[in-house]
């Protein structure tokens, strides 16, 4: 890529402070260095919390913590979420945001160690590291704070702290809220197993929890006077399966049977199954979903039972934006990856012996070329819904061992340990720099929008998945 241009403003404030653009770039880097062993801490404490979605109230004051001794303002309990926060430093525009996520996963509780060793069996763990995620963010917004005081420049950074990622669509109810209306641009990050800004788009998701309602009797001595909630469920099942041969090969649809009864003699009076359906389109995610709950209908009634559901989250599916992602790019990319200690590569080697598909462990120090990807694929996220309503680009970085799968306990072991930690500040300096770039040079941001509008479509109008529902703070119980 070319230069950044450096807008008229902040030319006189570098000229008369004797500081070149470099130099200034020079202010964020240094920050988080100086402060590495305080995100380290945080980090690690909040990996050891593991807090399941809108329960990570440890987390979330953790994260606030960091943020207020920096001078930021707080705002909490935002959007109906106890554990959603915005922090705020500076004023005026332009406004750029940085997303932090602090939810663990359930059941994937496991030890820094680079065998399988839950902690403790059963309990939560950070498979997608979002431990990282939210102390990264956290550490380049105070860095870029720092950054605005030191050449007086205007402009406010915003973190904000959003919870239930992982299946609550905690940051659909702050676009719902307008919490993002008079925000300029959005930088955001995710763990992963190497180093890449590609601007891609991901699935856009629905999901919901359909429960069936039927009678309990004595499944030996009179099954003939009950109603199995149980077949409701199965039934339900069976349809949906049947179903996949006819939808679109992009479509994905998932469940897990979270309530099927109390005992084998029981028949079961009630039980329930959460089901996730996925696209890269949401009108298509709609229509796929709408088929399922015909199917639920239609179990229901050969079961003679009844069932009701409830949506617990839509995601739209994420609007990628070239003219950012291209920022954040030549950022991570004139920083590089980085390079394992001889521990570390022990480490990993021995993650490695567990993994089905392992990488090059050199990966740590590159960078994946840049490409746009149109069409969703993988997974889903609520950063979606941000992304049409503001610019909004993205980064990973290599935080597991190459190779590693979300949502798998070797996930939650390099997590844990300085592999981890590296592949964060990594994320949280490119933010930074790119951060830098933003306030520095008005144009990127204008450009973002307009490639936004001719994107989503000037006569777009926000209308969530979710409907009118409130944030499903119990969905984790």
């Amino acid at each position: 890529m070319g230069s950044i241009n450096v807008s008229p403003f902040i030319t006189i404030i570098l000229l008369c402070s004797g500081l070149c653009f470099s130099q200034t770039k020079d202010i964020v880097l240094s920050h988080i260095d100086d402060h590495a062993s305080t995100y380290e801490t945080a980090a690690l404490e909040i990996w050891n919390y593991a807090e399941v979605g809108y329960q990570e109230f440890k987390s979330s004051a953790r994260l606030q913590e960091i943020l207020k001794d920096a001078g930021f303002s707080i705002t909490t309990n935002v959007a109906g979420m106890p554990t959603a926060f915005v922090a705020e430093y500076g004023s005026g525009h332009p406004v750029i945001g940085l997303l932090g996520e602090f939810d663990a996963l359930p059941g994937l509780s496991q030890a820094a160690t680079p065998e399988e060793k839950a902690i403790i069996s059963g309990d939560p763990g950070h498979g997608c590291g979002h431990h990282l995620f939210g102390v990264g963010s956290a550490a380049a917004s105070i860095s870029i704070a720092a950054w605005l005081a030191k050449t007086k420049s205007t402009g406010t950074i915003r973190f904000y702290g959003t919870p239930a990622e992982e299946g609550g669509g905690g940051k659909t109810y702050m676009v719902k809220a307008g919490l993002f209306d008079d925000v300029d641009a959005v930088l955001t990050w995710h763990p992963g197993s190497f180093n890449s800004a590609v601007a891609s788009s991901t699935l856009a998701n629905k999901s919901a929890k359909f429960r069936f309602y039927g009678m309990s009797t004595h499944a030996a001595l009179a099954p003939h006077l009950g109603r199995s909630a149980l077949d409701g469920v199965e039934a339900m099942n069976y349809m949906v399966n049947m179903m996949r041969e006819h939808i679109t090969p992009e479509s994905r649809i998932h469940y897990v049977i979270t309530k099927g009864g109390d005992a084998p003699n029981i028949v079961p009076g009630f039980a329930e199954v959460f089901y996730y359906c996925r696209h890269p389109d949401m009108e298509q995610v709609n229509k796929n979903f709408e088929w399922i709950v015909q199917a639920a209908e239609g179990a229901a009634k050969g079961t003679q039972t009844r069932m009701d559901y409830e949506v617990i989250h839509g995601l739209y599916n994420v609007q990628p934006n070239e003219t950012l992602n291209k920022i954040v790019y030549k950022n991570l990319n004139e920083l590089g990856g980085y390079t394992y200690s001889e521990d570390e590569r022990a480490f990993a080697e021995e993650i490695q012996k567990t993994l089905p598909a392992p990488s090059n462990l050199n990966n740590t120090n590159m960078v994946m070329p840049f490409q746009v990807i149109e069409k969703g694929e993988g997974g889903s996220t609520d950063v979606g819904d941000i992304s049409w309503v503001v610019p909004t680009a993205r980064l990973m970085t290599a935080t597991w061992v190459p190779g590693t799968s979300a949502h798998s306990w070797q996930a939650v072991a390099a997590g844990g340990m300085s592999i981890g930690i590296k592949g964060m500040m990594l994320a949280a300096k490119t933010m930074a720099l790119t951060a830098v770039d933003l306030f520095s040079d008005p144009e990127i941001t204008a450009n973002a929008k307009e490639e936004l509008v001719r994107r989503r479509g000037a006569d777009f109008v926000y209308k969530p998945l979710i409907g009118e529902r409130n944030p499903p703070l119990d969905y984790r119980n």
